[in-house]
This record gives structure tokens, sequence and C-alpha cells, in this order.
């Protein structure tokens, strides 16, 4: 579809359903309120979210230290081995389904002593599990052969993206550092000792955040040694307090923003997506930021790819520009901590950051690899036009059954 023909198509788009934003309802809605005050409750609950999550990751990095102290190293012995740690994020991502999570997680984990040659691994199979959501929504769109195939394919794009990317950039990654080391040198420059201007600005925004946050955390860490456990079992149940609050703050933060941009967001893709792949990027990235859920953009741009509105190559820019965006999260979660592990932490959100920066570069900037995820989710989407067993293995396979094996026989092997 030609950019000219791409527009037309937004602007003859016909009005046959109802915006998000007139169907969502906020999960605030207890609160009885209308109109603006309604909109004021509900960015208010926005601000509530960011400040509970931050706090919730505090929360994890303290529980690691409390039950392990200076043996984390230990601990996580068994995903030593890349492939494990790799799958461990892909299925931690594909049962929670949200990346966001998994990421905010490990920056936690991280700045508790979790080593970050074991972190980057899992932010990589965060990568690849978050694909998983669009994949179960073009799912619902079977029926119609022609229009699944089309909807599987733009889903599968970003699968087979986030796939190439992992395989070019992980052993990359083991034999030189890239990764770790422009993610250090990003995070020293930013939040570590003498790093000018930028670094100051960046530190004295962190610190207000991680003193901010420091009385719910405090409260939370004291409730739990109140109850006089030993240390261990401590560490544990305040790990699994952490988790709780960042999926519950994750979930009702996406129905709150949901409710306030998705609306918008969909008026972004019509007009972006035409307009070119860098513009597809960007769009996809920042609607992403907003939203936060690389989940939610993706699946507002499937049906579009369904419904034959865009073609797979125009859908295939905003996927990339998602896997951008989503890193967001984990920097937000970053300002939890301050010192030493501010720095650790940054630089693990950095980490995601480059991974897919570095990804979008490569797999889609280059021409000899810029089509191969497109061609590979043509292929698997014909296959399961003709047979939907093609796609509901995949679709258990490849986020589920996969990872699974791979753990089990590389423990038992190795």
């Amino acid at each position: 579809m030609s950019d000219h023909a791409g527009s037309s198509a937004v602007l003859d788009l016909p009005e046959d359903s109802t915006p998000p934003e007139k169907t969502a309802r906020s999960p605030l809605d207890f609160i009885h309120l209308t109109g603006r005050a309604a909109l004021v409750r509900d960015w208010i609950g926005v601000v509530v979210g960011v400040y509970v999550l931050i706090t919730a990751v505090k929360v994890i990095g303290a529980s690691l230290k409390i039950a392990v102290g200076d043996q984390a190293q230990q601990l996580f012995s068994f995903a030593d081995n890349p492939l494990i740690a790799l799958m461990i994020g892909l299925l931690a991502t594909a049962l929670t389904q949200s990346s966001s999570t998994t990421t905010s997680v490990t920056v936690g984990l991280v700045a508790g002593g979790l080593p970050l040659h074991i972190a980057i691994p899992m932010l990589m199979g965060a990568n690849m599990g978050t694909t998983m959501t669009n994949t179960l929504v073009s799912l619902g769109m079977a029926k119609d052969k022609n229009v699944f195939r089309r909807a599987f394919a733009a889903a599968t794009v970003h699968d087979f993206f986030n796939l190439f990317a992992v395989t070019i950039l992980l052993p990359i990654e083991l034999m030189f550092g890239v990764l770790e080391r422009a993610s250090g040198a990003l995070s020293g420059a930013m939040a570590g000792g003498g790093s000018g201007p930028v670094g100051a600005i960046f530190t004295a925004i962190g610190n207000t955040v991680s003193a901010a946050t420091e009385p719910l955390a405090d409260a939370i860490l004291w409730s739990a040694d109140a109850v006089g456990m030993p240390a261990v079992a401590e560490g544990i149940v305040l790990a699994v307090v952490g988790v709780a609050l960042i999926l519950l703050v994750i979930n009702k933060f996406g129905q709150l923003l949901k409710v306030l941009m998705v609306g918008r967001a969909k008026r972004v893709l019509h007009t972006a997506i035409a307009r070119g792949p860098v513009t597809g990027i960007v769009s996809g990235c920042l609607i992403t930021m907003a939203v936060q859920s690389s989940s939610t953009t993706t699946s507002l741009a499937v049906p579009l790819a369904g419904s034959g509105t865009f073609s797979l190559k125009q859908i295939y820019p905003v996927t990339v520009g998602a896997n951008i965006g989503t890193t967001i999260t984990a920097l937000i979660a970053a300002f939890a901590f301050t010192g030493a592990e501010g720095v650790v932490a940054l630089q693990t959100a950095f980490v995601h950051v480059l991974f897919n920066v570095f990804g979008a570069l490569i797999v889609f900037g280059i021409p000899l690899l810029h089509s191969l995820p497109m061609v590979c989710a043509t292929k698997l989407a014909d296959l399961s036009a003709e047979n939907k067993a093609y796609a509901i293995t995949w679709s258990v396979g490849a986020f589920l059954v996969v990872p699974f094996v791979a753990i089990a026989l590389t423990t038992w092997v190795f």
C-alpha cells in the first residue's frame, strides 16, 4: 500500500466502533465523579501508581538483601547459563502478560545484588515474552481466513523481530559485553559521581523521588520485620509483596491509561502509520510510553492489519517502536534507588533501552535483515490460515513449552 493510499484509508475510515475512551471503565469509578473531576481523579491515580511502583521495586531490592545478604550470586547461580536466564525472562513475561513487571522486578533484583550478566538475558527474554499478547489477540480473528492471515502476520512479525534481535545481540553481548559497557557508561554519566550538570540534575531527581517513596517502603519493611520471621522467610515475603504490588499497579495503571490515552493512541496510529517507517517507529514508541504497555500498542495495530486498513509493511515499524517505548517502565523503576544501588539500577534500565535501540538499528535498519521478520511472519500466517493448529502450536510452544523444556534440558545437561 502506498503512502497516498494509506492516507486515504485514514481519511475514509468508518466510524463504526465506539472509541475506547467511551467504553473503557476506570478502576477508580467507585469514586463517583464525572467530567473534569473524574479526569483529575484518574490522573491522580496515575501519579499514585508511579509512586507505588517505585516503592514496590525498592521493596524487592531490600527483600533480596534481607534474604541472602551478599550471596545473591550463589542464589542465582542456576541462571548463570544465559539460555536459562533468557527463558526465565520469557516465561515470567508470558505468564504475567507484562514485560513491564518483569523488567521492574529485574531492576529491583539487580539493585539487591543480582549479577548484571544474569539480568541482561532476562531482559531480552522479557522482550520476547511480551509479544504473546498480540499473538493471542490475532487468534480472536480466526473465523475469517483472510482477516486472520493478515492479523496473525502482523502479530507474529513482532515475535520474529524480537527473536532475530536476541539471536544477534545475545552472542555479541556474551563475547564483547557491548550492552553492559554502554549501559555502564550511560548510568555513570547520569547518576555516577562527578558526572557533570546532567548527572547532577538526574541525581537530584532520583534523590527526591527516592526520599518521597522512602516512608511507604520503610513501613512495609518495618511491618515484615515486626512479625519476627527468620531473615530468609522475611525476604521471601517481602519479595512476594513487592511483585504483587507491581502486578497490581501495572494492571490498574494500564486500565487508567487506557481510559485516558488509548482513544488518542488510536487516532495517532491512524494518522502516523501511513506516513512512513520512521513515523511508525516514533508513534509506536510514544504511544507505548503513554499507555505504559507495548502489548496495548501492538494489540491496537493488529486489528488494523486484519481489516486490511494497513499492510504488514506499515504495521511492522510500529511494533519496533513499541519495543523501545516499553523501556520507560524500567527507567521509572530505577528511581527507587540512590547511590551505588541507583547507578546499577539505572544501568539495568539502560540495558533494556539499548537492547531495543540496537535491535531496531540492526534488524530493522540493515537491508539484508529488514525483511526477514515479515517473510517469516507471512509464511507462518499462511500456514496458520489453512490450519489453525500451526497458530496454536506457535502460541503455546514458543512462549510456554519451549522455555520450560529449554530450562529443564539445560539444567539437566549442565
